[in-house]
């Protein structure tokens, strides 16, 4: 079979592959779609502070059951599906306790040398980590259930509720724009996002996000006030991992809320302490989703609640995989999510 292999940064080569063959309690997985992530083009770059080379990326996809392993008996052959991509120890605290998205052993499928993830023709995967495709649904879909678990992640980390509540999402890119939706579709009353980028400010008010700024020709303080009044907002999910977009959290959140930070960090932030500990704000990180919450995205998508069309930004044949990193790369303003056909 044929994988592609980030051997070093900005450098894809094609190898070929025996197929694996699936062991007890394991599936073997046509490879049919295939999401580049964010954290994806960070490693493409060598900018990912804990993926490194060589690797077999891809922790969003979806495809079909090709063979089982002994006692894999809840799938056919042919089935449609998709992987929570977490192999976890199962005896570590958080495993015992039931929180094993952050387990200490935790290795992500697609994000590890030794766990290989959708860049190939034919991913091992062990069972219980495989989610039949509700009836109906593509495999396009099917490979965004994992972003979108992302954002159902991190707005169920507030600490409150936030049916009701106003949201301020900084980052208009794919996880931030999920993030908005995930907080519309848990009942907020009002979600802002922001970014530099109209056209991905464009696509969010096309997802159905109430209220879009562009911080680089508006003051956000001030349109926030407009929205919102001097009460301002309940909660903010910072998507960009930037030095600039934590700092606007801190700075136009209102005492005593909440800030979820989502955004991956390629070099450690310069944070204004002084006014979270003057203002009292509460700064939590999220890492990853539960089984749960998983389901929960799964089930999102299924309602319609959330809208991932205007986010399928193009399709590249597998052959062509390095080439849509250099596509994101000149493209970086109107590239969302970009898929990959591993298999027809």
């Amino acid at each position: 079979m044929k994988r592609a292999v980030l051997e070093a940064p900005e450098k894809i080569v094609f190898q070929e592959a025996d197929k694996a063959v699936p062991k007890k309690g394991e599936v073997l997985i046509k490879v049919r779609r295939m999401g580049i992530c964010g954290s994806d083009i960070h490693a493409f770059h060598g900018q990912h502070p804990t993926m490194s080379c060589p690797v077999v990326m891809g922790h969003e996809f979806s495809g079909e059951i090709a063979e089982l392993g002994e006692g894999a008996g809840r799938f056919r052959i042919g089935d449609a599906v998709t992987v929570r991509p977490q192999i976890t120890c199962g005896e570590c605290y958080h495993c015992r306790t039931g929180n094993e998205n952050v387990c200490h052993e935790l290795k992500v499928i697609g994000c590890n040398e030794h766990a290989p993830g959708g860049a190939q023709e034919y991913a091992l995967v062990p069972e219980h980590l495989v989610f039949a495709l509700p009836e109906g649904m593509g495999f396009d879909d099917g490979a965004m259930i994992e972003p979108v678990a992302v954002g159902v992640a991190a707005v169920k980390t507030f600490a409150m509720d936030v049916k009701g509540k106003k949201i301020l999402v900084l980052g208009a890119g794919t996880i931030g724009n999920l993030v908005a939706q995930s907080a519309k579709a848990m009942g907020a009353e009002s979600v802002t996002i922001t970014d530099i980028c109209d056209e991905k400010l464009e696509i969010a008010r096309r997802c159905g996000i109430d209220h879009t700024v562009n911080t680089k020709t508006e003051n956000l303080k001030e349109r926030l006030e407009a929205f919102y009044g001097k009460d301002g907002l309940d909660g903010a999910l910072e998507c960009v991992g930037s030095e600039i977009t934590v700092n606007e959290a801190i700075e136009v959140c209102r005492k005593e809320t909440e800030i979820i930070i989502v955004g991956i960090y390629a070099k450690d932030p310069a944070v204004h302490m002084i006014d979270v500990q003057e203002k009292e704000l509460h700064l939590s990180g999220v890492l990853m989703y539960s089984e749960e919450e998983f389901v929960q995205a799964m089930r999102f998508i299924q309602e319609g609640a959330v809208n991932l069309e205007p986010l399928k930004t193009k399709h590249f044949p597998f052959e062509a995989y390095g080439e849509a990193y250099r596509y994101i790369g000149e493209h970086p303003a109107t590239s969302m999510k970009i898929l990959i056909d591993i298999a027809e």
